[in-house]
């Protein structure tokens, strides 16, 4: 596994509270905010970081991934507080205008963000993402009963498996579209040692059952919210929701520009280079 020696280790601390992540490029240049999916961490953008030219790249740790911190034990994993970390880093580094590549889990918050604070947003650029996942109206009941019951069961399975780097690496590769080498950046950086094994960084809270979901007329209205310029590059063999999204979310946006690249989910660390000259030329 390589990287490059100019990638910088960053962190963002408000309080008892601390965001991680990776950078790369002059601190003076233009920035580009990339958020990670779902269980991932900044390392799924280690292959695009040092192709950009001109700008100063971050790639974030969402909380609960990578090497950020775990919310208190009082808390949980809702959507909206992902919104409200993006709220938080902002104000923390008086950002305003930033253009924002965002993948997956990452691309529905800064989709979410975006709508409501379009004046810190140049561009969004959406990686196999787009639009929320939603449930309907008469579902809400049950989504609340099947998360409350989620948070029990994670509270009486709170051990954390003990591992092998590579073992690891290939139990990922084996959930994912992730060829070993893609699957060790995001797993180095998502272990941490413990004596003669390892353990997942990742808080385990991350895999409870969320007790709620947007209407699909709320997750509409978010779309139709958006007023800056917005591209989406996706895989061919990416997810279903995603190439169905498109027919549906697309009409909604004000400026929208599609592109889909030969790979899965993570296309884009399978093409970097063609994924940041898109990026580079919407922004």
């Amino acid at each position: 596994m390589t990287t490059n020696l100019n990638i910088e280790e960053i962190h963002y601390t408000h309080k008892d509270f601390t965001i991680h992540g990776l950078a790369y490029g002059d601190e003076g240049d233009d920035i580009v905010l990339c958020l990670h999916g779902w269980l991932d961490n900044a390392a799924s953008f280690l292959p695009l970081l040092p192709l950009f030219t001109h700008k100063r790249v971050i790639a974030i740790d969402w909380p609960g991934h990578g090497h950020s911190s775990h919310r208190s034990m009082d808390a949980h994993y809702h959507f909206i507080d992902w919104v409200y970390d993006l709220v938080q880093l902002f104000e923390f580094n008086q950002w305003q205008n930033i253009d924002v590549v965002a993948h997956s889990m990452g691309g529905m918050v800064a989709s979410a963000f975006t709508a409501a604070f379009p004046e810190k947003i140049k561009s969004l650029t959406l990686l196999d993402s787009i639009g929320f996942i939603s449930a309907e109206a008469e579902q809400t009941t049950a989504q609340l009963r099947q998360g409350m019951l989620s948070r029990l069961k994670g509270l009486n399975k709170q051990k954390n498996k003990h591992l092998s780097e590579e073992s690891a690496i290939n139990a990922r590769v084996s959930v994912s579209d992730l060829n070993y080498e893609q699957a060790a950046f995001i797993v180095h950086r998502g272990l941490v040692k413990q004596q003669d094994h390892f353990v997942w960084r990742a808080d385990s809270r991350l895999r409870t059952t969320s007790p709620y979901r947007l209407t699909l007329a709320q997750a509409e209205q978010f779309i139709r919210d958006i007023k800056v310029p917005v591209q989406l590059i996706y895989g061919s063999q990416g997810h279903d929701m995603v190439s169905k999204g498109v027919k549906h979310f697309g009409p909604l946006f004000d400026h929208f520009l599609s592109y889909q690249l030969n790979g899965g989910h993570h296309v884009h660390m399978e093409q970097p280079e063609a994924t940041v000259q898109l990026i580079n030329d919407f922004i």
